[in-house]
């Protein structure tokens, strides 16, 4: 095992080497323009995207509103197992997503869509309807990027082998971190705290 935990540790070191830093940049300025239109964020994926998203959701809301640095309005539309199922039971899986932001999203919303393969039938319709409404769609992607590559405004994209899950959901949390520490580094007297709420 020791010589696969190399293997993954090097590969991992590589990706965290090649981040894209002005995908990251633009990322902060789409999240600062919903300050500036009193607007929101909305965030999706599924399964361990469904985590990024909710830890996103977490870190970008009441992270940052309770040391007083930023104030986003933000929602993770993976978290309301209620939700969720009953629109998944009644209407198809494929609208869990779509049904919560449609008649709701705006031009000046974003939305954060998290999928390693970019190809997730229930992220790409609510990119869909999100991008006709005029919002800013922030992809988080791997693999190959697949159609939500294609469709985001501002890509985040961890380009590996096909299937490298753990790889690409680290480097999604990672970005999470980043910006969370960024602000975070903004305030002085909270600039070497890097706990998570």
């Amino acid at each position: 095992m020791q010589d696969f935990i190399h293997k993954y540790v090097n590969d991992l070191k590589l990706i965290l080497d090649n981040l894209d830093a002005r995908a990251i940049v633009d990322i902060k300025d789409a999240l600062e323009s919903t300050i500036q239109n009193n607007s929101k964020i909305y965030i999706l994926g599924n399964g361990g995207s469904a985590a990024t998203a909710s830890h996103m959701a977490n870190d970008l809301s009441v992270g940052l509103k309770l040391r007083e640095i930023r104030n986003f309005d933000v929602e993770s539309l993976s978290d309301n197992s209620s939700v969720c199922t009953a629109i998944a039971n009644d209407i198809g899986y494929e609208n869990i997503f779509y049904a919560q932001i449609k008649n709701k999203i705006t031009k000046d919303d974003v939305l954060i869509a998290i999928s390693c393969s970019g190809n997730s039938a229930n992220i790409l319709k609510a990119v869909e309807y999100a991008k006709k409404q005029g919002s800013t769609i922030i992809g988080m992607t791997g693999f190959g990027g697949g159609s939500l590559k294609e469709l985001s405004d501002i890509n985040f994209h961890i380009n590996t082998a096909k299937g490298e899950y753990g790889l690409v959901e680290d480097a999604h949390m990672i970005l999470d971190h980043i910006i969370y520490s960024y602000y975070i580094s903004l305030k002085p007297e909270t600039k070497s705290n890097y706990t998570m709420v």
